[in-house]
């Protein structure tokens, strides 16, 4: 077996694409930041909804530290037509003996229904297996929320099986779905999976 260096979450780096860049995060992002954060259908779709917002003064200190994190990585996803912040792209629980992540994305009323979401999740993706050396990223996605699956899939993310009833919404329960991409699947596709 090969041994493999861990991988370097100190690096905190910008990955540009066509659509997004993904930048490091500072304080200076709370106020826009806690703005998505507090949008409705943010809520929903991240399973949120009901949960009682953060305080200001606890998102600036959130956002002020994801530079320093070690194990993790929190990046914001810019417009590059705009420049302005839209949401944020995240590779988190990191366990190192088997090389996996999960991911999770964000995207706020201003970045919807442009690509912006699906460049961002290539990107950070990418990123994840060709610089981190990363072997699976995984994540999960609510029913209703066909648009971030497609996203998902758009960048080579596939379905393994479905955890039933794991959210309680108005008067039903809603299932999700378990993703995941792995490293010898983007070595072929590289989040391109229908090209």
């Amino acid at each position: 077996m090969t041994e493999r260096r861990p991988a370097d979450f100190s690096v905190k780096p910008t990955l540009t694409g066509a659509k997004v860049v993904l930048r490091p995060f500072s304080e200076e992002d709370t106020p826009t930041m806690a703005a998505i954060l507090r949008d409705t259908e943010a809520l929903l779709l991240t399973g949120s909804a009901g949960t009682p917002p953060l305080p200001d003064e606890r998102l600036r200190s959130w956002y002020a530290t994801r530079g320093d994190q070690p194990d993790r990585l929190d990046l914001g996803v810019v417009d590059r037509a705009s420049g302005e912040l839209v949401g944020e792209a995240v590779l988190n629980n990191w366990d190192e003996r088997n090389r996996s992540c999960n991911f999770r994305i964000l995207i706020g009323p201003r970045g919807r229904d442009r690509g912006l979401g699906t460049e961002a999740v290539r990107l950070i993706t990418g990123y994840g297996f060709e610089r981190l050396g990363l072997n699976r990223i995984s994540l999960s996605v609510y029913d209703f929320n066909p648009r971030a699956r497609r996203a998902y899939e758009k960048a080579g993310f596939v379905a393994e099986g479905t955890e039933r009833e794991v959210l309680r919404h108005e008067d039903g329960w809603v299932d999700a779905t378990n993703m995941s991409v792995l490293a010898r699947e983007w070595a072929v596709h590289r989040g391109r999976p229908e090209d």
